[in-house]
Order: structure tokens, then C-alpha cells, then sequence
């Protein structure tokens, strides 16, 4: 069989493609390209409120979650059926992947209620780290009035604003987790508790242990803070670097260099979304898993 009825018949049936890479094509013809790098923080399009700004890496946002939410609608279709059709078996697949790499993770018991959080994490961040590879995000934009240039649509990722909020919602859905499956009892006793042995010890030198192990459940405190901190700034400078990457390499080489750099961002993207979420159910693992949450 030759390749040209398969690929005639492929565009008929997947016609959303090229009429997408047409549109990118019309847009780059009309619209001026940066060739510059990406600009630090994200430019502020429009105000939804007196004092709401919303900023291109929102929108940027907003247009890729409504797109995989219309997206996954489609593809499994309106009502999940018995014998699942090659789009919902395709988004089963994937989520019995993620149920068992997590699983182990952060128990049996808490998976159900965490992993919907945890897909959540991971395909947003995914699918934003990715975005800047498409054709007009972060590249097409228009000039004011004063020669500034600023960019239409910038990656979500790239913006340390957003990546700040993924690592606040993360450590909001640990704590809620890490509350509800093992307590505030085992939560304060694990951060603060003697985890000297009492009948190896003479009284005096356990209660002095006791002092110890406060000092260093306030370390830990400390340390659950900074992980906002750690999540975001790991995420947001890798994705910001590569995007400044690209658009280097673009402006110094034009076409054909750079390709095997958008290889390498995607290996990236990939990578950052998956330790970003592996971190995550590390945290609720080691508290839910060992302590009443997983399997002993």
C-alpha cells in the first residue's frame, strides 16, 4: 500500500491539524515574530476588574485547560461505556500508569483521594511545559505605542506567578491529605514527637532528647514552608531557561539548529512534571504511608 491514500485518508479524518498548522502559518506571515528572549514577567493584557490583572501567561493557561478539558470530553465521549472505545481506553490506560506508579508511594488507602490531585498536577504542568513549543506562544506578539514589545500568548510555567500557585494548591492538597487519613496527632508527633526509647534512656536525658527533637520539629516546619519555595522556583527556572533557550537559538541560527533543542525540552518538560508530582505524593507518602494510610 502506498503512503499517499494513508496520509489523504489520515487528514480527511484529522482534519483539526492541518487547518491548525495553516492558521500558524497565516499567523506568522502576518503578525511580527520576537527574536528576542522571553521577557522575565509575564505583560498584562487586560483587567477583568478594577484591580484584577490578567496577564498572558493566565490566558495562556486558561486556553490549554479548557482545550484538554474539551479534549478529554471528546475523546471518551459523553458517557463512559463498558466496552471502552479506543479514546477511553487510551485515558484508562493512562490513569491506571499513574495509580500504579503512585500507588506505592503513598499507600492503598489514600490513593483514591489523592490521585486526582496528582493527575491533575501532572498533566497541567505537562501540557503548559510543552505549550512553548507550540507555534505562536511566546513568539508572536505586537509593539506599543513606545516600541515595547510584548508577547500574545507566553508559556504558563514561565512565569513564576503560576508556578507559585501549582506549589500552594501542592501543599494545600497535602495538608488536607496528610489531615484527613492520619491526623493531626501523627502529624504533631511525627514533627515534634521523642523518638528516643524510653527504657534506654535515664529520665532526665529523655526529656532533654524531647527539647531536641522540638528544635528540630520547628527545623522541619521550616522546611515544609520552603518546599512552596522549591517546587516553584525548580519549576519555573527550568521552563523559563529552556524558553529563553529557544528563542536564542532561533534568533541566532534561524531554523535548523534549534531543532534538537525542542527535542530536548521536551525530554525536560516531561522530567519537571514528573518530579514535581513525584515530590508531592512523597510528602503525603511519608506521613499517610506509614501510619495508618497505605499497606502494613
Amino acid at each position: 500500500m502506498t503512503m499517499g491514500p494513508v496520509v489523504v485518508r489520515f487528514f480527511q479524518k484529522n482534519w483539526f491539524w492541518p487547518v491548525l498548522c495553516m492558521l500558524a502559518i497565516v499567523l506568522w506571515r502576518i503578525l511580527p515574530v520576537a527574536t528576542d528572549a522571553v521577557d522575565r514577567a509575564a505583560h498584562v493584557l487586560f483587567f477583568l476588574f478594577p484591580h484584577v490583572p490578567v496577564s498572558n501567561a493566565m490566558v495562556t493557561g486558561w486556553i490549554l485547560s479548557l482545550a484538554t478539558i474539551f479534549g478529554v470530553r471528546k475523546i471518551v465521549g459523553r458517557k463512559p461505556t463498558v466496552v471502552p472505545t479506543r479514546g477511553q481506553a487510551l485515558v484508562e490506560i493512562f490513569v491506571e500508569k499513574m495509580q500504579a506508579l503512585f500507588e506505592p508511594i503513598v499507600g492503598q488507602r489514600t490513593l483514591p483521594h489523592v490521585l486526582p490531585l496528582l493527575l491533575v498536577l501532572f498533566s497541567f504542568i505537562l501540557l503548559q511545559n510543552w505549550c512553548g513549543l507550540l507555534p505562536g506562544i511566546g513568539s508572536i506578539g505586537l509593539r506599543n505605542a513606545d516600541g515595547q514589545w510584548h508577547h500574545l500568548l507566553r508559556p504558563t510555567n514561565a512565569d513564576l506567578n503560576a508556578t507559585l500557585g501549582l506549589a500552594l494548591a501542592a501543599t494545600v492538597g497535602w495538608a488536607y491529605t496528610v489531615l484527613r487519613h492520619a491526623g493531626p496527632r501523627v502529624f504533631l508527633h511525627d514533627t515534634f514527637g521523642n523518638r528516643a526509647d524510653r527504657d534506654e534512656l535515664p529520665f532526665p536525658l529523655y526529656l532533654a532528647m524531647g527539647i531536641v527533637f522540638i528544635g528540630v520539629g520547628l527545623v522541619d516546619l521550616v522546611s515544609m514552608l520552603f518546599r512552596v519555595v522549591s517546587l516553584s522556583f525548580r519549576l519555573y527556572g527550568n521552563v523559563f531557561g529552556g524558553e529563553s533557550l529557544i528563542a536564542r537559538m532561533l534568533a541566532l541560527f534561524g531554523y535548523l539548529v534549534p531543532v534538537p533543542f525542542y527535542f530536548l525540552e521536551l525530554l525536560i518538560g516531561l522530567i519537571q512534571a514528573l518530579v514535581f508530582t513525584l515530590l508531592t505524593a512523597v510528602y503525603v507518602g511519608l506521613l499517610t504511608n506509614q501510619h495508618g494510610g497505605g499497606d502494613r
